[in-house]
């Protein structure tokens, strides 16, 4: 009767038993009224932490068979986090030592169609669960034909001009993507069979760069790159705005489908973090290695003194013996000659 309840109230998902602990909600306690209980479980939702930040290394898109590192930053009270794919648990880890780092890392050594998918994070401060993070979509590439890509009327065009890439795969698909390397946004998305076109403009300056395109059969599952194709807007800087400012249709700029990747100062946050350890650790074996010189020149010079010492002491009682042995020769010469000189 009380497991219903709780179930009905939506205390714990089907499968779970009764008391049993799931990311982003706190430990609840069923051995009360259904009322109470509905208060309990309102509390408990008041109390969960802030949600953490995921993202991946080198990037979102990775090749087949590469390896890329997923990670996860809470707080520096966070005693586990869990890393969930697709909705379901996929890894867990714990800082170590605690308390010293906000961050955990999840590997991932070969990146396959397998591994490719939507991850979540979550962090725990003692029974409390965190929010989960916004989603990271990883996408593997390499796994179909290999598509062409060319922009018309040209690869160099002046400010205020319209450009069209057009993306071609002759064993056709049903989506295309168009990125521009070196950029934090989406790439543009369009749907089509053996091609898809990516209108552009009026481009700006802004607009240059190195452009590839995808196929794909799903958001996860993209084939080889394309060869790279350069567009150069010559001329008045005009609008800098990172953004084209094209004319697509409604479906060619997805929802930010890398909502996940570090941007602004999360980004150099992460850099600095970074290059705090590094200068932090560099520094450490630094004075370690001084100290280790320093023990070493103290050794080295406690041992010269000490060797100094016994050569000095060494060469005064060579001094002492030869003094006495030339004294006795002496007293003995005197004493023979005396002896002579009586006879």
């Amino acid at each position: 009767m009380l497991s219903t309840v709780a179930a009905l109230l939506g205390e714990f998902p089907p499968g779970r038993e009764p008391g049993s602990r799931v990311p982003g909600s706190a430990t609840s306690h069923y051995s009360c009224l259904p009322g109470l209980c509905l208060c309990q479980r309102i509390s408990a939702q008041k109390q969960t932490l802030s949600k953490p930040i995921i993202w991946a290394k080198p990037g979102s898109v990775i090749p087949k068979g590469m390896a890329v590192i997923i990670w996860c930053e809470g707080t520096f009270g966070a005693v586990e986090y869990q890393l969930h794919f697709d909705g379901l648990l996929s890894s867990f880890e714990r800082p170590t030592p605690p308390g010293i780092t906000n961050k955990v890392k999840f590997a991932i050594r070969l990146m396959t169609q397998r591994s490719a998918g939507q991850y979540r994070c979550f962090y725990r401060e003692g029974e409390l669960w965190s929010e989960p993070s916004d989603p990271l979509d990883l996408v593997v590439t390499g796994m179909y034909d290999t598509p062409t890509l060319s922009v018309h009327p040209g690869s160099k065009v002046i400010p205020g001009e319209n450009v069209t890439f057009h993306c071609h795969l002759e064993t056709g698909t049903s989506t295309f993507f168009l990125l521009k390397e070196g950029r934090l946004s989406s790439p543009q998305r369009r749907n089509g069979k053996f091609q898809a076109e990516f209108p552009m403009g009026p481009v700006t300056t802004a607009h240059s760069g190195t452009y590839r395109c995808f196929g794909s059969y799903n958001d996860f599952m993209w084939s080889f790159p394309s060869e790279t194709v350069v567009l150069l807007v010559t001329g008045d800087v005009g609008d800098t705005n990172l953004a084209p400012t094209g004319q697509p249709s409604s479906d060619a700029w997805e929802p930010s489908l890398f909502t996940t990747e570090v941007v602004g100062f999360q980004e150099g946050r992460v850099i600095w973090d970074h290059r705090a350890d590094t200068l932090l650790r560099v520094g450490l074996i630094f004075l370690v290695l001084v100290a280790l010189v320093c023990l070493l020149a103290e050794d080295w010079l406690r041992g010269k003194t000490t060797e100094e010492i016994a050569n000095g002491a060494s060469k005064q009682e060579c001094r002492v013996r030869f003094r006495t042995q030339r004294a006795l020769d002496k007293g003995r010469r005197d004493a023979v000659a005396i002896g002579k000189a009586e006879l």
